[in-house]
């Protein structure tokens, strides 16, 4: 939970942060006011010792230069029971420092277990964009921790998983 506090806490700060000469300039590139982000994701993920294909879509809208609000949803197939998540979000990425641009985050989850228990949790997300061309790739590290959760009886009720993102502007 300290981790949690600690990456609210600094998306904070740089949201408040004045300022920098590249957002005078209005050089926010794709993370730019106004800017709008729709994702497409797939893969495969692992949950209650089954393997799923993970299958999803979002967006996000740039309120703030390199601040934007978004959504996600997941469906987690091919595997019992099935999943679904919906995951509110709220990110910042540091695009005054060029090419490498990092990004701090803080996300709620809501996760449909079907025919079981849901689970909600909350988490945070911090890593560096690669900046270049026509889009960017992202490395980071996700922080989960699910509320209510009883260690007893859950399997774990944090989480600490890698990001691995690319992104195409056009």
């Amino acid at each position: 939970m300290k981790l949690l506090k600690s990456l609210l806490l600094v998306a904070g700060v740089a949201a408040l942060a004045p300022a920098s000469a590249a957002e005078a300039d209005g050089d926010a590139g794709p993370f730019a006011k106004g800017s709008k982000h729709l994702t497409v994701l797939g893969g495969t993920g692992y949950a209650f010792d089954e393997s799923y294909i993970v299958l999803g879509a979002g967006g996000s809208y740039y309120v703030l230069d390199g601040l934007n609000v978004g959504v996600q949803i997941e469906a987690w197939l091919d595997g019992d029971p099935r999943l679904f998540k919906i995951s509110p979000s709220v990110n910042y990425v540091f695009h005054m420092v060029p090419r490498f641009s990092p990004y701090v985050g803080a996300f709620y989850r809501f996760t449909d277990v079907e025919g079981h228990k849901n689970y909600d949790s909350v988490g945070g997300r911090a890593g560096v964009y690669y900046v270049g061309g026509t889009g960017y790739a992202g490395l980071g590290v996700v922080y989960e921790s699910y509320l209510d959760c009883d260690s007893r009886f859950d399997v774990s009720c944090d989480e600490t998983y890698p990001e691995i993102s690319f992104t195409f502007a056009f």
